[in-house]
């Protein structure tokens, strides 16, 4: 079920990154008001904000990837599998330079920073996809990374094939990185 019928890479339905982007937010709502707050405040901040505290969340990701895993827990292997592809998918696509000006990191940290990106949601994501100077620099959320595919590979014994033809790799997107 990863690969179309004509052999083209398989891309993320709508549904798919709606029902992603759902349960990221399902996790963070469980946590209550305060990590919401904090995730408004990192998003609507000025590049050059003091105000907002941009690691105030850092405590907050070890419940949040608990709650997330446990929202997944009982999905099927192609809902897994869907789950990680659009994963691939969105660090994919702001593996890319400019974003990586801010957030810097070798190979793995930059992959942990644009995690950290995804994992506050889509509203974040969307603005640091615009304007990757609201990124922060030195941050990162490994586990949501590959939680699907750690969760698919628990559960059914293989890591899912997503069939995307790209890679959630440090460098790997060609159009992110022209010069």
């Amino acid at each position: 079920m990863s690969i179309t019928v004509d052999g083209a890479p398989k891309l993320p339905s709508a549904q798919d990154e709606a029902r992603f982007w759902a349960l990221l937010e399902a996790a963070w709502e469980r946590l209550g008001p305060e990590p919401v707050a904090l995730r408004r405040a990192l998003r609507e901040r000025g590049p050059a904000d003091g105000d907002a505290d941009a690691h105030a969340l850092d405590g907050w990701f070890a419940p949040f990837l608990d709650n997330l895993r446990a929202l997944a827990t009982d999905l099927s292997s192609e809902e897994l599998t869907a789950l990680d592809r659009v994963v691939e998918r969105k660090l994919h696509e702001i593996d890319r330079a400019d974003v990586h000006a801010v957030t810097d990191g070798s190979d793995d940290g930059f992959l942990y920073a644009r995690g950290h990106i995804v994992a506050l949601g889509r509203e974040y994501y969307e603005a640091v996809r615009v304007n990757p100077a609201l990124a922060v620099p030195d941050a990162g959320c490994e586990r949501i990374c590959y939680l699907f595919a750690h969760l698919h590979d628990e559960r059914f014994g293989a890591w899912p094939l997503t069939g995307s033809g790209i890679s959630r790799e440090s460098f790997s997107n060609p159009e992110g990185w022209r010069e």
